[in-house]
This record gives C-alpha cells, sequence and structure tokens, in this order.
C-alpha cells in the first residue's frame, strides 16, 4: 500500500508562498487562497487514486507568532478537505513532527514505513504545484515496486513529488536545490531513483505564470484541469501577456 502525504499549511496570508504576493498581482490573501486551491485539487487526485492520504499538517505552534491564532490549524485543513472530498471518513490527519521541514519530512516518512506494517511506499507532497493527478499518484506508485526512490522534478530545482520505499538520511533532505539533495541521499543509501515528469511549481509570480499558461492552454484544449485552481484563476482574472509576464483582467 501507498500512503502519500500532502504537507498542508494552514491557508493563512504570509504562510505558505512568502514571496508570490510582492512578485505577483495577488494579495496576501489571494495567495493564502491559490495555495488553499492547490491544497484542495491535491486532495481530491489522491483520494480518486489508488493510494490512501495522510494530510500532515502543520500545528500552530510551529507557525511564526505572527500567523498564529486561536483557531486549531487542523480544523482549517479539516474544512478544506471537507470542500475537497467525497468521503473524508477515510483520511487520517496527522500533525508535522519537527523543528525544520527537512526533519518534519523525515519523520513523516519514516514513522510510515518503519512503524506500520502494511505501508509499502510512502509519497510526500509539498503541496507546491496544482499539477498532482490521479495518473502521476499511480504511476508513480507503479516505479516504486522497482526504485527506492522515486522523485516529480519542480521548478528550479524543487520536488512536487517525493516517493521513498525505504528511508535516506533525512536531517538536510530539504536543503535546495531539493531535486538534487534527494538524488544525492539516495544514490548515498545505495537507492536507485527515478523520476517522473517536470510540473510547473509556485514560488513567485514568474512561477506562477507558467501555471497560469498551462491552465489557460488546457481549457482552450478541453483537457482536464486542476478544479480548485482553475476556478480561483479564472476568478482572479489571471492572464499571461505577449511578454510572458503574468497580468490580472478586469
Amino acid at each position: 500500500m501507498t500512503v502519500v502525504a500532502l504537507l498542508a499549511d494552514p491557508p493563512r496570508p504570509g504562510v505558505r508562498f512568502p514571496d508570490l504576493a510582492a512578485t505577483s498581482p495577488l494579495n496576501a490573501e489571494e495567495v493564502a487562497e491559490l495555495a488553499a486551491a492547490m491544497d484542495k485539487d491535491a486532495m481530491r487526485a489522491v483520494e480518486r487514486s489508488g493510494a490512501d492520504l495522510l494530510v500532515n499538517y502543520l500545528p500552530g505552534e510551529l507557525l511564526d507568532e505572527e500567523h498564529q491564532t486561536e483557531v486549531p490549524t487542523e480544523a482549517e485543513i479539516r474544512a478544506l478537505a471537507a470542500e475537497a472530498l467525497e468521503d473524508v471518513g477515510n483520511v487520517r490527519f496527522e500533525p508535522q513532527v519537527g523543528s525544520t521541514a527537512s526533519a518534519r519530512v523525515g519523520n513523516t516518512v519514516t514513522h510510515l514505513l518503519r512503524d506500520e506494517e502494511e505501508v509499502g511506499s510512502v509519497a510526500v507532497l509539498p503541496g507546491n504545484t496544482p499539477f498532482v493527478t490521479r495518473t502521476v499518484i499511480d504511476s508513480s506508485a507503479m516505479k516504486l515496486r522497482a526504485n527506492e526512490v522515486v522523485l516529480g522534478p519542480g521548478t528550479g530545482g524543487s520536488v512536487y513529488y517525493a516517493g521513498f520505499t525505504d528511508t535516506v538520511d533525512f536531517s538536510e533532505s530539504m536543503t535546495p536545490p531539493v531535486l538534487n539533495t534527494l538524488a544525492e541521499l539516495a544514490r548515498g543509501a545505495g537507492h536507485d531513483t527515478e523520476f517522473i515528469p517536470t510540473q510547473p511549481t509556485v514560488r513567485t509570480g514568474e512561477e506562477l505564470a507558467s501555471v497560469v499558461a498551462e491552465i489557460r492552454a488546457r481549457v482552450a484544449a478541453e483537457r482536464v484541469v486542476p478544479a480548485f485552481t482553475t476556478e480561483l484563476i479564472e476568478e482572479y482574472g489571471l492572464l499571461v501577456d505577449e511578454d510572458g509576464e503574468l497580468v490580472r483582467h478586469g
């Protein structure tokens, strides 16, 4: 069995994609809404796949003080799941544990692989692209049958998917460029690594422009699109102009 762990931050302004508001037409509140939409698309993709979904939420005490509120982060994440999924009862919700991103990823993967006998592989989704589909998840699970590590490259050396059937030294695993770091750690552990197709990921306005352009193209071609993210892009009127710049229409 494959467990897919979505690393979900609460949809609060300034928590996710902190550079995006300064480099795009979106304000901080809209960036938070975009991050939430991407999480909902990822949850729905996992629900429709052959994998089990674990929503690994960031607990409030690990947020910077300026982002802490009286509302439990688990409640916010569960509300997103209720909007995205047909049956929330099949989903596990667990807090992330660890003082750094590397530690939190390592704790999640190691706990699932070593402490739960039925888990044969674990995939981590950082929640940085809307283009995680059922097909991506299922085909990656097949690759994990023959490789200890499967990576989905994102923009600028990032990853949008990292699958494992065995552990690596996770202590510095999220050090940028994460794609190269994980590949080197896998080699150091004697693991075989396979890759799945590259997808645009989101950190800055320039990177979001690539996401918007692909979604607009998929809509025009009447292809499958990430529903929640697409709806929000339409609502915000985001377009890519002739110079490749992300702009807001209307």
